[in-house]
């Protein structure tokens, strides 16, 4: 009965013990590295950037990383865009990387106000695939049992009919790689191509939701808060306890993109029995670490499969008060990063992106494994007056208030705003339960002194009030709809600046009238 099963967990392990290019260069991180770049570089050469910028020159230096660095300037989304990008938007060839770019990722956008079009080339799907059977071939690491491996996997992702637009296909990153998978991953696949294709969000939960009792799950994969509201919609519509009553065999969370942590409590709820969690760190931008193996919390860092990284310290000698980046920052190759400091991440790939501000950061945990941890966005931190408040701070305290009074805090944004002549941190938590703002209040406010010195001192000499509004998760969930941002990979933004907070704040006085 279990035929298939042992067949692929037997074909899992024994790869696994293959050694790998990455396992063999696993210490000299550099030097893989190294020859990334040169890889890309000479792939490049002869586009229109790399003759801008001379790559054949680049590769004739004998330090060609500090040369590229000295020759390359860096770039964010809308400097690269605007100078390079666009033109393989009308179809022409050979801009940043060969060829043509058949696809372009419509990223989640919670930093800006309108989503960014990231090319996704043939090269880069190859990668993520590349990566992807990697990741499965890491679960040899793991005891599941041989009937685990012919379970089904659910992708709760972007619709895979993606919008074409005469030269290239646009959506989410998610619906174009669940549209180029592998012709034997089709048998595991769920929801199917069928219900993948479903654009409208609702239909397609509703359409989930009525399939999900045929289906025996062992695998979920998806962003936390859109994966949370389909499982209590599948227990309610079927009027059991827990999600284990629907798929018995779940064994197994797939998340990435945002913190798990606040929404870890309200999840678990929703099970009979613990189940694995596995984090991977896929962005538009391409597939940049997962979870190589079991009792971790970090990633390993994928250094040989076409991306080149560089590491900025995340500090404000290299980014200004909006989180936007110096035109020369410093910038550090993964030989010269330290642990457990925070870094804003470069990218060189084989999409075209060449010194690009991807708008995450991150911290090593592990420099020996290579193993990271995202600690938020360059964008999404406060620091109004020194107090230098990261989303790893931010999720740490809602997580602290969570365990304490058992919440099931579902969504969070905060904003920081002027307050006579000082500042004020105004907090708004998604709840679906009665608690008291000034508890909140209080509870955050003392995590956050205990979590970070400089908030602590600016708390006292800058910092005149912490508020905290408690809100109906709807009320987060309606914002994303208005903003067409629901479901698939799309986040909430930790942080509100400028005009969202005016924006936010009409947005909760209008469902205030309407409830």
């Amino acid at each position: 009965m279990f035929i298939l099963g042992s067949i692929i967990k037997r074909a899992i392990e024994l790869r696994s013990i293959i050694p790998t290019f990455s396992d063999i260069s696993s210490n000299d991180a550099y030097k893989s590295q190294k020859r990334t770049l040169k890889r890309l570089l000479r792939r490049a050469n002869e586009t229109a950037f790399g003759e801008h910028y001379h790559f054949w020159e680049i590769l004739k230096n004998k330090n060609i990383v500090k040369s590229f660095q000295n020759n390359v300037p860096v770039h964010d989304y809308n400097s690269i865009y605007k100078q390079w990008w666009f033109r393989t938007l009308t179809g022409e060839s050979y801009v940043c990387w060969p060829g043509s770019v058949k696809y372009f990722a419509l990223s989640s956008g919670t930093s800006e106000a309108s989503s960014k079009y990231i090319p996704v080339t043939n090269d880069m799907i190859k990668a993520i695939k590349k990566i992807s059977i990697r990741q499965i071939i890491s679960l040899a690491k793991y005891d599941f049992p041989n009937e685990f491996y012919q379970k089904g996997i659910l992708m709760l992702g972007g619709s895979t009919h993606l919008q074409y637009n005469g030269t290239y296909y646009e959506g989410d990153l998610s619906g174009i790689t669940a549209g180029n998978l592998p012709f034997w991953f089709q048998h595991f696949y769920k929801p199917g191509k069928r219900i993948s294709k479903e654009r409208e969000w609702s239909t397609k939960l509703d359409e989930i939701v009525k399939n999900a009792k045929s289906w025996d799950i062992g695998v979920i994969v998806g962003v936390p808060a859109w994966l949370q509201i389909l499982m209590e919609r599948i227990i309610k519509y079927y009027d059991v306890k827990t999600i284990h009553d629907i798929w018995p065999n779940l064994s197994i969370y797939v998340h990435g993109g945002v913190s798990f942590v606040p929404f870890m409590k309200g999840f678990e709820k929703l099970l009979s029995h613990p189940i694995t969690y596995i984090e991977t760190y896929l962005a538009s931008e391409g597939f940049i670490a997962f979870q190589s193996r079991p009792n971790t919390e970090s990633m390993e860092l994928v250094l040989d499969n076409g991306i080149f990284y560089e590491f900025v310290p995340f500090n404000e000698t290299n980014f200004n008060s909006d989180g936007n980046i110096i035109e020369s920052p410093q910038t550090l190759t993964i030989k010269d990063v330290e642990e457990n400091k925070e870094y804003a991440l470069l990218l060189s790939s084989c999409s075209g992106a060449w010194r690009y501000l991807i708008g995450d950061t991150i911290k090593f945990t592990s420099l020996e494994k290579n193993e990271l941890q995202i600690t938020g966005r360059t964008k999404h931190f406060l620091s109004l007056c020194g107090e230098h408040l990261s989303q790893e701070n931010m999720n740490t305290a809602v997580k602290m208030l969570d365990d304490e009074l058992n919440l099931d805090i579902r969504e969070f944004t905060v904003a920081g705003i002027k307050c006579d002549s000082m500042f004020a941190h105004k907090w708004y938590l998604g709840i679906d339960k009665e608690i008291s703002p000034e508890v909140a209040k209080q509870k955050i406010d003392e995590s956050l002194k205990s979590l970070n010195d400089d908030y602590r001192v600016e708390r006292i000499a800058a910092i005149k009030d912490v508020t905290v509004e408690i809100l109906p998760s709807d009320v987060f969930y309606d914002w994303m709809r208005q903003k067409g941002k629901e479901g698939g990979q799309n986040k909430f933004p930790r942080v509100l600046k400028n005009q969202q907070i005016k924006e936010w704040e009409e947005h909760i006085l209008k469902y205030k009238q309407q409830h």
